[in-house]
């Protein structure tokens, strides 16, 4: 049974997971901080914080909770000054991982994250061991019901997206980075909000594996890891075998 039906259990339990965890509330205000300190405190013209925002009025976060971690990220408000850090490394049978954590103690951050792997038959490379088989991108995720795929791909084209996939899950719209605001704005008149909507990173080659052993250690690495405060997101480039 390894591949698609794994790589499904793995990546559908890790979302579901993230969205029940009474954490998340912590990760989406260290988001937000962070957009606001890195790129300004106007939603509208900060991509990244916008998209902290949409992901935390979808968790039901109220407006002035936003509106105060916004203003912690610009000084306007005192508060924890988080660093963006990202660790790379491979997890059992050689699948290259990205941890994208924001941390206020690096260093217990980092023991935190090495601990995972290793215990789950991993390990931690050095800078640029793995990063080089991601590339950034904008990714908006829409319901199967918003219509056939090439319905939505026509939209997803005359609103500047990059590609769109789709299968019984929904429709996944790519972006170029720069792109995202504008797609998702665009989209947003055509096809309604999107159910998620982010600047993430996607695998440019994928690593299949079929020991069922390592498979169960792999998903034990990412919920050690996604279990933790300071750890945001979790990347892994484990083949699908629909994408074989």
């Amino acid at each position: 049974m390894a591949g698609h039906s794994q790589f499904k259990n793995i990546m559908h339990r890790k979302a579901a997971q993230d969205k029940k965890r009474s954490k998340v509330f912590t990760k989406l205000l260290r988001d937000l901080v962070t957009a606001a300190r890195q790129g300004g405190g106007d939603v509208a013209a900060n991509p990244n914080l916008r998209a902290a925002v949409d992901k935390a009025r979808a968790a039901n976060m109220t407006k002035d909770v936003i509106e105060r971690a916004i203003k912690r990220g610009t000084g306007e408000l005192q508060g924890a000054d988080y660093v963006e850090r990202t660790y790379e490394g491979y997890g059992p049978g050689g699948v290259a991982v990205l941890v994208r954590t924001l941390t206020d103690n690096p260093t217990r951050t980092i023991t935190n994250v090495r601990t995972a792997f290793a215990k789950n038959g991993g390990n931690v490379g050095t800078d640029g061991s793995v990063a080089w088989m991601f590339k950034q991108v904008g990714v908006l995720v829409y319901p199967v019901g918003k219509g056939a795929h090439e319905d939505v791909l026509e939209q997803a084209i005359l609103a500047g997206a990059d590609d769109v996939q789709s299968d019984e899950d929904g429709h996944r719209i790519y972006t170029l980075p720069d792109d995202f605001a504008a797609v998702r704005d665009a989209l947003a008149q055509s096809l309604g909000d999107a159910e998620e909507a982010d600047l993430t990173y996607v695998p440019m080659q994928r690593q299949a594996l079929t020991d069922e052993e390592q498979l169960v250690q792999l998903e034990k690495m990412i919920d050690a890891l996604n279990n933790d405060d300071d750890v945001q997101d979790v990347i892994i480039n484990l083949q699908d075998d629909d994408a074989a």
